[in-house]
């Protein structure tokens, strides 16, 4: 992944300044799509392939599932600590380490996404430093070229 650059474009995304084809008869498009085997709309040639977006999920279900977990967690073990333990834990103290916990957890799912390797071929680090550099900058260059004119 280190020898890919922020400018390579990937099979998924989708070309700048697209200039419209006229349209074909609806056979001839019936007729190249089996014949090509290219996915038959635009929509289906801008899919995240499977693998990749496998491969995000999983990410993202690690990276947001933990800190929320122990959010979550973060609650009962009060509960415990009070009721059981007689510790005097300040309510505020709770709150404040819970959503912290859980502020992480939507850090983590933004994280899980762009730490993914986006090619299909190439599995990624298993942090994903990397791999989220190149994705930012990608997401940062496509803002910059959505960004309208004034």
């Amino acid at each position: 992944m280190s020898s890919e650059s922020p400018k390579e474009r990937l099979p998924f995304e989708p070309a700048k300044k697209n200039k419209k084809k006229p349209k074909a008869p609806l056979e001839t498009q019936e007729q190249a799509t089996e014949d090509t085997k290219q996915p038959a709309t635009k929509t289906e040639a801008m899919a995240i392939p499977d693998v990749v977006s496998k491969r995000m999920i999983r990410r993202m279900g690690i990276f947001c599932g933990i800190p929320t977990a122990l959010g979550i967690l973060i609650f009962f073990a009060s509960y415990l600590a009070v009721s059981k333990g007689g510790i005097p834990l300040p309510t505020s103290a709770v709150v404040i380490l819970s959503m912290g916990f859980f502020g992480l957890g939507v850090l983590g799912l933004s994280y899980g996404l762009l730490s993914a390797s986006w090619d299909e071929a190439s599995p990624g680090s298993k942090l994903g430093w990397e791999e989220f550099s190149i994705n930012f900058g990608r997401m940062r260059a496509a803002w910059r070229t959505a960004k309208p004119k004034s």
